[in-house]
């Protein structure tokens, strides 16, 4: 009894004395965020760490758990992102490329969220002893103030593939003759018209980044100036304090997005959001998942854009087409529909990860959110992908190219197409072998996603914020990555050697007159 005491009481201070207090700080508004913030708070919390979480979507309770709830701002975001139904995608497709109304939205959203009454009083009066933050990354780096104002080290949480924008904070971002801004809808290799616009869009989004500095700062310095002055902190400025994180964290792997170059403190975790366990079903489509003869095809068009807001006409239409399919048709969809077929269901809700699964489950049409795809990939499920906006059209784009997938655009017409779309994927087997050899390679890790996370959260700590990671890229100007000083030496060198070779001409000339003359005379 005496040795099973200590052995419990020794577990117990283990698990004590390797727990770390962090701070998540996930405010966007945004379902899909919110699952990644959840992921990232489930593995920690399964590695037994102490975790304050900013969120506007709160999970379930935890001992070790405490939460901040920023919801109250869904309101403001829906109204400033200026996109809530189909009809709007018209224009905001156009919004999204623009990086000047991308970096202004998000820069203006997160500031409003800390200036919020109770992220105010947390960074004012909150008395705990942080040992790290993880930082979601959105277009902005804003948020980097909380780890400022507790003076912590901080992890970046990038939620997308790789980025130029986030590459800079860490490193140096890659040529644009291969690596393309990740809502191009182009893949590499690059035509020439291809490298050119890229090159533009590079271009364009430093210019748009450094044009923000200045209201940055002023919103910086207003926001998180009163808390650091109460904790007797000099705030930094944030052009200085964006380059101070120790990692980032991106949303990628390669079999998903492209087998970049990176540097060694960006650690690729993609898929860190699915859950290792896979979650029963609800008993209700649990049933409807074993009793698909034919199997299950599941219709999901993400979180962003209610897909109850898709026209009348183009609903029915989906009916139609799904009335005429063998297969049970699962539609998530937030209402009811009248005179719905019997192989088709709606749920206002879906257990997404759970419902591809499924043995039973053949097919996923989707709007190819870079989460969907992720999941599909892991459970070896095929694609007919309708892209929305932003990253959608790209990740499609790819997920066609390695032939787990086919893509439609989104129109009058789309019906039509799918219909032929899904019967190709159904009829035609190369496309599930194909996903199921990339599921292969998407599972086949050195280290579980969750895993590394976790190791990388404690390395930081445990090394004092990782310095020997840095890239000596962040302390080199930008003229002399560019060589621009050697290119002014060589290009000085080469006119004061003209301006030479000029003036011994003239002096050679010169004399050469000269002795013609003393010659006539």
């Amino acid at each position: 009894m005496n040795k099973l005491t200590f052995l419990l009481v020794s577990v117990i201070l283990v698990n004590y004395v390797c727990s770390y207090n962090l701070l998540l700080v996930f405010p966007h508004p945004g379902r899909s965020h919110a699952i990644l913030g959840a992921g990232y708070v489930r593995h920690l919390l399964n590695a037994g760490h102490e975790i304050t979480y900013i969120t506007p979507v709160p999970i379930d309770p935890h001992p070790k758990l405490k939460q901040i709830d920023v919801s109250s701002h869904f309101a403001a975001f829906e109204k400033e992102l200026k996109v809530t139904n189909y009809e709007s995608l018209k224009t905001f497709g156009d919004d999204v490329r623009n990086s000047e109304y991308l970096y202004n939205l998000l820069l203006d959203l997160q500031n409003k969220c800390v200036s919020d009454e109770n992220i105010q009083k947390f960074l004012k009066e909150n008395n705990e002893k942080f040992d790290l933050a993880i930082i979601q990354w959105l277009y902005s780096e804003f948020n980097s103030g909380f780890a400022a104002v507790f003076n912590i080290p901080y992890i970046w949480a990038s939620s997308f593939e790789v980025h130029p924008a986030i590459l800079s904070l860490i490193d140096e971002p890659q040529s644009p003759a291969y690596f393309r801004d990740h809502i191009s809808p182009v893949t590499p290799p690059l035509t020439f018209i291809e490298r050119a616009n890229e090159l533009w869009l590079l271009i364009q989004l430093f210019l748009t980044r450094r044009g923000l500095t200045d209201k940055s700062e002023k919103a910086f310095s207003k926001a998180y100036g009163p808390a650091a002055d109460k904790r007797g902190i000099t705030l930094p400025t944030l052009e200085e304090f964006k380059y101070k994180s120790s990692l980032v964290f991106g949303n990628s792997y390669p079999i998903v997005g492209e087998a970049y170059k990176l540097p060694q403190n960006y650690i690729p975790v993609g898929g860190f959001h699915i859950e290792e366990k896979v979650k029963p079903l609800p008993e209700k489509i649990q049933k409807i998942m074993d009793e698909s003869e034919n199997g299950v095809i599941y219709f999901s068009m993400g979180t962003v854009i209610k897909a109850k807001t898709m026209p009348i006409k183009m609903k029915m239409d989906l009916l139609k087409v799904f009335r005429e399919l063998k297969q049970t048709v699962i539609w998530k969809l937030e209402e009811d529909l009248p005179d719905m077929p019997e192989n088709v269901h709606i749920l206002k809700w879906a257990p997404q990860q759970s419902i591809l699964a499924h043995p039973n489950c053949k097919l996923l049409v989707s709007h190819g959110g870079l989460l969907s795809i992720s999941e599909a990939l892991h459970y070896g499920v095929p694609i007919v992908g309708i892209p929305l906006f932003a990253d959608h059209h790209v990740n499609m784009i790819r997920a066609v190219k390695r032939g787990f997938a086919l893509q439609l655009d989104l129109s009058g017409e789309m019906t039509e197409k799918l219909k032929i779309a899904i019967h190709e994927m159904l009829s035609n087997p190369k496309y599930r072998e194909k996903v199921k050899d990339f599921s292969f390679i998407y599972r086949h890790r050195p280290l579980k996603p969750g895993a590394a996370i976790v190791h990388w959260v404690e390395h930081v700590i445990k090394t004092k914020g990782a310095p020997h990671l840095r890239s000596p890229a962040l302390y080199v100007p930008l003229y002399q990555k560019l060589y621009l000083d050697l290119i002014a030496l060589l290009i000085t060198g080469i006119l004061a050697l003209v301006g030479l070779l000029k003036k011994m001409l003239g002096y050679l000339r010169k004399n050469r007159k000269n002795i013609k003359v003393k010659k006539n005379k």
